[in-house]
């Protein structure tokens, strides 16, 4: 693995580590930008979960062809966005592209602990080394060190690592926080908004901030 110099050991991740557990049901459940946007928008009308549920399957409203992938998705963003307050709800509903997407960002590495790790560990440390390039060798070698810390993660199929990979690299593209998908990647380093930046901040939240900006 890169050198871990920078500070970013379990105490700075405590609550997420109480919080989650280590799952790989993100290689079927991408970024889905469009989708938590729109959800969000309709929370921010009053819509209550069941009724976007409802929405989700009779309407169709993601435009997906069946039943299944409606209510997988709807549930999906539901679960993301119940971990954001009003404000932050209204950032990713209404927020300039760039905000909204990086309070997006957010939701998963605030439900998914493998990728926040992935995040903390990989993509801010090659902020903070001013290192701006992703290669896929860092991918695998963040899985294997998993792997090594993990009984769970071991368990996972190879091929399983090579979906993981494909979403984390279309995520981080589509997020704006990558150039390419393919090849040597360059990192773009995300301007938070003051307020947002300040917002996380207050809630408790500074390690996410952080996972995106390459702050210590």
């Amino acid at each position: 693995m890169m050198k871990r110099s920078i500070k970013n050991g379990p105490e700075r991740r405590k609550k997420v580590d109480k919080q989650l557990e280590y799952k790989s049901t993100f290689k079927s459940k991408p970024f889905l930008y469009k989708e938590m946007k729109k959800v969000a928008s309709l929370k921010n009308q009053g819509f209550r979960e069941f009724e976007i549920k409802e929405m989700a399957k009779v309407e169709n409203i993601f435009q997906v062809n069946t039943e299944t992938r409606r209510s997988e998705i709807a549930s999906t963003i539901l679960q993301r966005l119940r971990i954001l307050d009003d404000f932050l709800l209204k950032q990713l509903a209404t927020g300039n592209m760039e905000t909204s997407k990086q309070v997006a960002i957010y939701t998963i590495m605030k439900t998914d602990k493998l990728f926040f790790e992935f995040m903390y560990e990989v993509f801010r440390e090659k902020i903070l080394l001013r290192d701006f390039t992703l290669q896929n060798k860092e991918f695998n070698l963040f899985f294997d060190h998993k792997k090594e810390q993990s009984e769970k993660v071991k368990t996972w199929n190879e091929y399983t690592f090579y979906k993981l990979k494909q979403v984390y690299i279309r995520c981080l593209y589509e997020a704006g926080l990558i150039k390419t998908q393919k090849g040597v990647r360059e990192i773009i380093k995300p301007i938070i908004e003051e307020q947002v930046a300040s917002h996380i901040k207050d809630i408790g939240d500074v390690e996410y901030l952080h996972a995106l900006t390459g702050d210590i």
